[in-house]
């Protein structure tokens, strides 16, 4: 581990199922460009070169660590799954307390490890308790919205399910990617209830809990959504692999 500078931790999400991609291989394993998913975000995660990577493993979770296993990697279970927020709280035991945290899907497989340091930068930079990575289209579709205060500011996001009307309309979406400030993170993460549409813990709730106790945050936007596009269906496994070769 890094000494003479603040640790730099990543938790990536990769315990899901992946129902839709009709197939008892877990989502992240499934591959495109010759890797599965899960190595290409890894891939990225370490070219923004973290210290220390957490991955929160859960549906095949043996399957899953046998063919990702490294000795910079850390596995967290979580069963059974209860939301994103709760995959995070499994993953802290394995995090030192201080510095920041990069929380990302193992389902993004076009992210570059560029965006990821810049969202590290902008976060230190801002001195912020939080940044989430955004991105604006015409229709956001399932994505989260990104909801602003009256001053432009981040005040929460509120996933697609629980939207109304209105906020479905804003095209500003969350990625799914975060840097938090680690302790602020974890105190917001002690927050979080399962008084949603889902009955799930959000990690997005702790945005709006970070607001409320008077806390910094910040959105950081990217231009290309197709660097951010997140694999459910066979047909966006495809995709991918077509932008991919377009690279």
């Amino acid at each position: 581990m890094k000494q003479g500078k603040p640790i730099l931790q990543a938790v990536v999400l990769a315990a899901g199922k992946g129902t839709r991609m009709k197939s008892d291989l877990p989502k992240v394993l499934h591959r495109i460009g010759g890797a599965s998913l899960l190595s290409h975000v890894l891939a990225a995660v370490r070219g923004a070169a973290v210290d220390r990577i957490v991955v929160v493993v859960g549906h095949e979770a043996d399957l899953v660590v046998e063919r990702c296993a490294a000795d910079d990697l850390a596995f967290a279970r979580q069963e059974p799954q209860l939301g994103t927020g709760h995959a995070v709280q499994v993953a802290m035991p394995d995090l030192e307390p201080d510095g920041h945290t990069v929380v990302l899907a193992g389902d993004v497989p076009l992210l570059r490890a560029e965006t990821i340091r810049r969202l590290v930068d902008e976060t230190v930079a801002a001195d912020v308790s939080a940044s989430v990575l955004t991105c604006v289209v015409d229709d956001a579709g399932a994505y989260g919205r990104i909801i602003r205060d009256a001053d432009g500011g981040l005040a929460r996001i509120v996933e697609h399910c629980d939207a109304t009307a209105e906020e479905r309309a804003v095209g500003e979406y969350n990625t799914g990617v975060f840097c938090f400030r680690t302790g602020d993170m974890r105190e917001a993460l002690a927050r979080l209830s399962t008084d949603n549409d889902q009955g799930e813990y959000y990690l997005t709730d702790t945005i709006a809990h970070l607001v409320d106790a008077g806390k910094r945050v910040q959105a950081v936007a990217i231009t290309d959504p197709d660097e951010v596009v997140g694999i459910n269906t066979v047909a966006e496994l495809e995709a991918a692999d077509t932008l991919l070769k377009g690279r």
